[in-house]
């Protein structure tokens, strides 16, 4: 079973704080993937990315972190940078587990996020060796987690997804972690278009009316400062 000191829970709520900010819409639930694999030079490679279900009446698709910028109309750069620092927070995690853990450190994990619910699931799997790509792997915890259905897949995803559902199943340590989640009012770090938000987010924001004008990503250590005062 995997500590969780004191530094690794402040971790936690560090990394929810950021997903918090980046989300510019009510939502129900989010599935976020990272991996951080050791190289033999010491560099370390990974990924990742994020999908959250739109709060809503009817059933909406999940939104994949990287359309976040066209979907409201933000300055792509600025938001990719968010994006790596939020995969930045993961690796230093990573590097805090392993002060504590006595055998070998996760490689990927799952976190979930479903309303005062916060869920992490630790996988040790040796992505070096995988006998899926990083794009296999993609489709695969797509269809897991996100409940993407095979015909809902192109011919090429079906494919890889009857390869891992025929493969030879392998057992390797998962370790899981729940707990309740409890953050103070957050203001999102992403300014809405007023044109096609109400006031129901329960935001302030700054009116956009010009659609060649990207809306305004407020500097993340500002939002922090603002909102643990």
């Amino acid at each position: 079973m995997l500590n969780h000191t004191k530094k690794i829970k402040e971790m936690y709520e560090d990394i929810q704080r950021r997903i918090f900010y980046m989300i510019p819409e009510k939502w129900e639930k989010l599935y976020l993937y990272a991996s951080v694999m050791d190289r033999i030079d010491g560099h370390k490679t990974g990924e990742l990315f994020f999908y959250y279900i739109p709060k809503g009446i009817f059933k909406k698709n999940p939104v994949n972190v990287y359309e976040i910028p066209q979907k409201f109309n933000l300055d792509e750069k600025e938001y990719i940078n968010l994006v790596n620092i939020l995969y930045q927070k993961i690796t230093e995690l990573r590097e805090e587990f392993k002060k504590v853990e006595v055998t070998s450190t996760w490689t990927n994990l799952t976190m979930i996020i479903e309303g005062i619910k916060f869920k992490v699931e630790y996988d040790y799997e040796d992505l070096n060796k995988s006998k899926f790509s990083s794009y296999e792997r993609h489709v695969i915890w797509r269809y897991n987690y996100l409940g993407i259905k095979e015909e809902q897949l192109n011919k090429n995803d079906r494919e890889i997804i009857e390869k891992y559902l025929l493969g030879e199943k392998v057992i390797r340590r998962r370790e899981r972690y729940e707990t309740g989640i409890y953050i103070k009012y957050i203001k999102n770090i992403v300014d809405y278009d007023t044109e096609n938000y109400g006031s129901e987010h329960n935001i302030e924001y700054i009116a956009n009316q010009d659609k060649k004008t990207k809306n305004q990503i407020i500097s993340s250590i500002e939002t922090m400062q603002e909102t643990k005062k």
